[in-house]
């Protein structure tokens, strides 16, 4: 019998002062708070008894890092899957403005010339394509229980819009996808033939995030 539940973890704040787009760049961890918030789903997740069998994260840092709790919390190894990794995008490491400021750099036009894709990093479809895969990989992964994959916003969101049966384009800043927030799945019925389907959100990091600063991703 396979997995019960996926539930999709994003990962807590970065220490990002700078607060560019980190995308793939190494160096950028989580911060103090980033931990706290880590810290904090899944004490959630322990505390209501949820019966999580596999841990499976990004190989970047601050997805290890989130992944780190959960570890200590359920006595079990993090595995690393590259399909759960941040997509490549042209601006990583410029600060918010980016594709306004491309209209003056007519070498940039490319980059921004389809927006539905987009143009300037890894497109939408290939994104959802590679997480559903990592997801249906994590459901055989084990015979019973809770597999948790921790990733990044806009790959949790892909997994969100194709479920849904929505376009993948779509408003950044309308994501629903919190710091360390938590979007299950289920197989309705619970086969392994069932419809993959979104059954919650969770927001165990709520009350830190008054201070909390969400930018850097993709």
């Amino acid at each position: 019998m396979p997995a019960t539940r996926i539930h999709l973890l994003r990962h807590g704040e970065v220490h990002n002062p700078d607060r560019v787009l980190y995308g793939r760049l190494p160096g950028f961890g989580l911060s103090d708070l980033g931990k706290q918030m880590a810290l904090a789903s899944a004490t959630a997740w322990k505390d209501a008894g949820v019966d999580v069998r596999r841990i499976v994260a990004s190989p970047l840092q601050r997805t290890q890092e989130s992944a780190a709790p959960w570890a200590d919390a359920y006595g079990l190894d993090v595995a690393l899957d590259e399909r759960l990794i941040e997509p490549t995008n042209r601006y990583e490491g410029q600060p918010p403005g980016f594709t306004k400021r491309s209209l003056g750099r007519p070498a940039e036009w490319p980059w921004i010339a389809n927006p539905f894709r987009p143009s300037w990093g890894e497109a939408y479809e290939s994104i959802a394509n590679r997480m559903l895969a990592a997801v249906a990989t994590a459901w055989e992964s084990v015979d019973e229980g809770d597999v948790v994959l921790v990733s990044h916003q806009l790959p949790i969101w892909m997994v969100h819009r194709r479920l849904a049966g929505e376009p993948l384009w779509h408003d950044p800043r309308k994501r629903r996808c919190d710091l360390s927030s938590i979007t299950t799945l289920e197989r309705v019925p619970a086969t392994s033939s069932g419809r993959l389907t979104e059954v919650g959100y969770a927001d165990p990091a709520r009350a830190l995030r008054a201070t909390a600063i969400d930018e850097g991703a993709v």
